[in-house]
């Protein structure tokens, strides 16, 4: 099967791979996946290379890209764009990072929906800003952002800046039409703008459930700056390749302000791939939604059965957030590694006594992980 041959990626210098380097755990933990990528990136980007010229490429003027990006939102989303409101940024983080910098003042305070990943975490300090924690909470069957307190402190004058994942990260819940709506009301009533993370938005598994990108939403498309790429879909991280979509013209002026000098042009290669990504890869995106749902199934199910361990079926991502409290011990992290497993550690996302387990991986992977844990 397509996504069970992986590579071996053991002495590749693989992020993921190098952080138990001569250890035996099997690495779990910093959200890419083990799946070889589509066919058609490989050739796209071996076509790039035979060409033998990688000279200055702007994103802008690379009008392919830009074309695919444009088409697959309509076709995903039903949302239409202009071509003007595309911003190319070399990864997600340098984005909401220079959405930081564009919009807010030294002291101001941005609103950050937590439990959330290590760098959007970071992002407000490392700018200067002061960081507000929005909880995130059970609500029926789903986490949940705390709205209660979304509203409480986006009341606070100095608050000029909430930053969501959705679909978030760690959690895997995706916000519902009425649910954005609620975000779009908060935020127009407190003047906040919103930046919002969507960079696991194609890997929707509750085939009931539909994304709705911030931009689209009524009342946000002039208050919200939207970060997307194919990097976790199509597993090209490594290429450095995203995309902002902001259709305010203003917004988008200080946004480039910002970026100028510092954030470098997304890479040709990075382009050609998200290209290609957009164009011609529907068969192996459905094929690994289908893998994806089948492995968090059986995770969630092996996971549930282990005596103090307890998660939630999230709803889209490849990564299952795991409750480790019941373990009755001091760190959950510890406690999975002592077996041979290494997801990434709850801590870091902000909340210790959990951790997160990537199910981007073949079925044995999942199996051995299991074992181990179980042992």
């Amino acid at each position: 099967m397509l996504f069970e041959q992986v590579p071996v990626r053991q002495d590749t210098f693989s992020f993921k791979w190098e952080k138990y380097k001569g250890k035996d755990i099997l690495p779990m933990w910093v959200a890419d996946t083990e799946f070889r990528c589509a066919q058609p990136i490989l050739d796209a980007l071996q076509q790039r290379v035979e060409h033998g010229v990688l000279g200055y490429t702007l994103p802008a003027q690379y009008t392919p890209a830009n074309e695919a990006v444009s088409r697959w939102l309509n076709r995903q989303y039903g949302w239409q764009i202009q071509p003007e409101w595309l911003v190319w940024t070399p990864g997600v983080v340098p984005a909401f990072n220079v959405v930081c910098k564009a919009y807010c003042q030294p002291g101001d305070k941005v609103l950050i929906q937590t439990p959330n990943y290590p760098p959007l975490l970071a992002a407000p300090a490392l700018n200067g800003l002061q960081r507000v924690d929005i909880p995130t909470v059970i609500d029926n069957g789903r986490w949940n952002i705390d709205f209660d307190e979304l509203e409480k402190q986006a009341a606070d004058p100095l608050c000029k800046l909430f930053i969501v994942c959705n679909p978030m990260n760690p959690v895997g819940s995706v916000f519902s039409e009425a649910e954005l709506l609620r975000i779009a009301d908060i935020c127009q009533r407190h003047n906040v703008l919103l930046c919002s993370d969507e960079i696991h938005c194609d890997l929707i598994l509750d085939e009931q459930i539909k994304h709705i990108p911030a931009g689209k939403v009524p009342g946000l498309q002039d208050k919200s700056i939207t970060l997307m790429a194919a990097s976790k879909t199509f597993n090209v991280a490594g290429l450095g390749a995203s995309f902002a979509i902001i259709p305010d013209a203003t917004l988008r002026r200080q946004f480039s302000q910002a970026a100028m000098g510092i954030v470098p042009w997304v890479n040709v290669l990075g382009l050609v791939a998200t290209e290609a990504a957009f164009t011609l890869c529907d068969d192996w995106h459905q094929q690994q939604l289908s893998y994806l749902r089948a492995n968090r199934e059986y995770l969630l199910e092996q996971i549930n059965k282990i005596d103090g361990l307890n998660a939630l079926s999230p709803q889209a991502t490849f990564l299952l957030w795991v409750d480790g409290s019941e373990l009755d011990v001091a760190s959950p992290q510890a406690w999975c590694e002592a077996r041979g497993v290494g997801p990434s550690p709850g801590a870091d996302f902000g909340e210790k006594q959990f951790f997160r387990i990537n199910y981007g991986c073949p079925r044995n992977h999942l199996e051995q992980a299991i074992a181990r844990l179980t042992a």
